[in-house]
């Protein structure tokens, strides 16, 4: 993907979170407006990786995770969706997803094109799962701690939220890691041997 194509979607999610940062902050509603500020800096992510590194964008992966942030913060946060109860659960399962495709995006850069024909397709389907399953544990990591340390509620639920949190994750990535492990014993059954590693990244979208 042009980087600046990659700018210009990173950068309008960018601005409207700053135009809700100004619009709630002479408010005084400080839940929205801290929540937009997290927001920039989340959108500016993509902005600092294609300003300072050399790296090739997806575009289905970053539209996920412009997405996801637009869903979780704008919706979940400022719009109280997370009220509705499956909100979170949901969000979850979606992002499960997305660390799967990040787990793809990896692996294809990782391994060597010549090598990946070596390496079993279950590797594959192990590699996609844990990486989502991880980024599900560091994020429920993260949400104990600010609970601790700041007397924050991002666990609402207790244990029984870090669980369904967890599973949702887990379920997301499962679901990305068989289509992986089909489609990569696809390719080493086809007729060239597979010769490239796994299965792209824009073949799942």
């Amino acid at each position: 993907m042009k980087r600046k194509s990659v700018l210009m979607i990173s950068l309008a999610y960018t601005v409207f979170m700053a135009v809700l940062f100004f619009y709630y902050f002479p408010k005084g509603e400080v839940h929205s407006y801290q929540v937009a500020l997290g927001g920039v800096l989340c959108g500016a992510i993509p902005l600092v990786l294609a300003r300072f590194t050399k790296l090739k964008f997806n575009l289905p992966i970053l539209l996920s995770y412009l997405a996801f942030l637009f869903a979780s913060q704008y919706l979940g946060s400022i719009l109280h969706f997370y009220g509705l109860g499956w909100w979170d659960t949901f969000l979850h399962l979606l992002s499960g997803a997305l660390l799967a495709f990040v787990a793809v995006a990896l692996y294809e850069r990782l391994v060597h094109r010549e090598g990946g024909t070596h390496i079993s397709a279950w590797l594959v389907f192990w590699f996609v799962l844990s990486f989502a399953v991880l980024g599900g544990v560091i994020w429920e990591m993260y949400e104990f701690s600010m609970d601790q340390i700041f007397a924050m509620t991002l666990q609402g639920g207790g244990n029984s939220d870090t669980m369904v949190d967890l599973i949702a994750d887990t379920s997301g990535g499962l679901i990305i890691a068989v289509i992986s492990l089909v489609r990569t014993k696809q390719k080493f059954d086809a007729p060239d041997g597979g010769k490239e590693p796994g299965l792209p990244p824009e073949s799942l979208a």
